[in-house]
């Protein structure tokens, strides 16, 4: 939920491991990866997601910053449907835009509460495994942050006041992040990614898990089949995208220009022309490692870049550690 500042950002190390079920004890791999990659620092960078997460775009009386958190839990009843008790809480007033909701003597102030039990969950998380959180997030946000990251390291100049949206599909779920410029002006999550695609190619080619996601990006001889085995869910996530688009549009009478596509999901072969076609807009696959340095003899880069797609919002969360 905040801007980034023009530095030097370089990759020093980098490791994933997967968790083949959600509902897995996660300190054991967590663990396990930490030991592979033997981080020199125990800070952490997390990020919450999912329905006990709300995020809401809100316009209010004008008030200042030092005034703006009590101001914020005043109005915050309105717009979360749980106990302020049981919540924690965070605000930040957007900046003025064309696209402003607010009038002169209004605000507009971008509000995000979770339940506090969820965070108490992923703190003692991080404690068990001997480390230092010291910024939870969101992850939609960090998915913007990465994206206003790309745009200070790109040699291509980001339009002041473009309207883009992110699109990040990852194995559970796809994030949406409308962003005006640097802004955030409409987030959603949407419980329909990856996941389904494998469970389509798995149906229709009679294949495990494993070959299904190399196949995803790789098809070879079974292009057609693949494409018409996920054709139904490339709809269906096509058609959610839809309604998030109409509602902003609706809002703020300015038409999303160019589609950003990252995450796992995304590198699905037949994503891109699939959903040019529907959108009639232009799609973007992007990497959101592509224009770092990288420390070349800690990192493989040939893994990195097999996995780039995958770590927008990871890269998003390590933007936020200073030095």
């Amino acid at each position: 939920m905040t801007s980034l500042d023009v530095g030097h950002y370089c990759i020093t190390n980098y490791g994933q491991i997967a968790i083949t079920n959600t509902e897995e004890d996660h300190l054991v791999p967590l663990q396990e990866l930490l030991q592979t990659m033997n981080p020199k620092t125990r800070q952490v960078v997390t990020a919450v997601s999912g329905r006990e997460v709300i995020v809401r775009y809100i316009t209010m009386p004008h008030v200042d910053d030092i005034n703006l958190p009590n101001a914020v839990r005043f109005e915050a009843d309105k717009y979360i449907p749980y106990d302020l008790d049981e919540v924690v809480l965070a605000s930040q007033k957007l900046e003025e835009s064309s696209l402003a909701m607010a009038s002169s003597t209004d605000i507009n102030v971008l509000l995000v509460a979770t339940k506090r039990s969820l965070i108490e969950q992923r703190v003692q998380l991080l404690k068990e495994a001997n480390l230092k959180p010291v910024i939870i997030d969101v992850d939609s946000f960090a998915l913007g942050n990465a994206f206003e990251l790309k745009n200070i390291l790109s040699p291509r100049a980001a339009v002041e006041g473009r309207v883009v949206a992110l699109v990040d599909i990852g194995a559970t779920k796809t994030n949406i992040n409308i962003m005006v410029g640097n802004t955030s002006f409409f987030t959603r999550e949407i419980y329909l990614a990856g996941n389904e695609f494998t469970e389509e190619m798995q149906k229709k080619l009679e294949i495990f898990p494993q070959e299904a996601e190399v196949l995803k990006r790789e098809p070879g001889v079974f292009a057609l089949e693949i494409q018409e085995a996920v054709a139904s869910v490339v709809d269906d996530l096509a058609n959610e995208i839809i309604l998030s688009f109409d509602y902003f549009e609706g809002q703020f009478e300015k038409e999303v220009e160019e589609i950003f596509l990252s995450g796992g999901g995304s590198q699905l072969f037949c994503l891109e022309p699939d959903f040019e076609r529907i959108f009639g807009k232009r799609i973007n696959r992007w990497d959101p490692t592509e224009h770092f340095e990288i420390d070349t003899n800690v990192v493989d880069v040939e893994n990195l870049r097999l996995h780039g797609p995958q770590l927008a919002i990871a890269i998003g969360l390590a933007s936020r550690i200073r030095g």
